[in-house]
This record gives structure tokens, C-alpha cells and sequence, in this order.
């Protein structure tokens, strides 16, 4: 009886959210930059995709996802950023890169 009541107090949201937008603005993502990581795998994977130099990935994709022109979405668990030619998937929850890859194979991300 206190649950149905509890739940007749409760006001309908006016838009209906779906696994593709979690209400999360691009704000949260580049506002814990500082906790992005990777595992090994993650960084063997990154630097072979994105055909990378680099000794420091994670600083590298960083620098990608802060640009201006990064567009970033949120679908589910993942965050997705579009960067220079480079797509990035990043943990929402633990903000780990899974991976990286070029949109296409006539530039690369550099």
C-alpha cells in the first residue's frame, strides 16, 4: 500500500528517456577527463587502430576528445567521440577507453 501511494505522487517525465540518451551531457565526460585510462590491451589496441607513435595514449586520445570540434554522445553505458577522423568508445561508469578507430581509411587521425 505505501509503494502505490509512494507511486501516485510521482510526476510522469515530460520526455521519455531511452538507452540511447541517458539525460548526460558531453559536460560530465570532459569534466572527469582526469580519469580516463586504459588497460594494456586498450593501448596495444588504440595504437595499432589508429596507427599511433605516441607513449602516452591516453594523453594523446585526451587531447583528441577535448578538441572543439569533438561531437559527443552518450548511448547506454558508452560515451562515443568523434574526433579529426578518430571514434573513440569510452566506459561511461569507469571511464576507460576501449578503443579507437580511424572513420576512414583515407587519413589518418594524426
Amino acid at each position: 500500500m505505501l509503494i502505490t501511494e509512494a507511486l501516485s505522487k510521482l510526476k510522469p517525465s515530460p520526455e521519455p528517456q531511452t538507452l540511447s540518451d541517458d539525460g548526460c551531457s558531453s559536460e560530465l565526460l570532459l569534466s572527469n577527463l582526469d580519469k580516463l585510462h586504459t588497460t594494456d590491451l586498450g593501448t596495444e589496441r588504440i595504437l595499432k587502430n589508429l596507427h599511433l607513435d605516441t607513449a602516452d595514449v591516453v594523453g594523446w586520445c585526451r587531447g583528441k576528445i577535448k578538441a572543439p570540434k569533438a561531437s559527443i554522445t552518450r548511448k547506454g553505458k558508452n560515451w562515443y567521440i568523434t574526433s579529426d577522423n578518430c571514434e573513440f568508445t569510452i566506459n561511461a561508469h569507469s571511464y576507460t577507453i576501449i578503443t579507437a578507430h580511424r572513420r576512414t581509411k583515407k587519413h589518418d587521425c594524426q
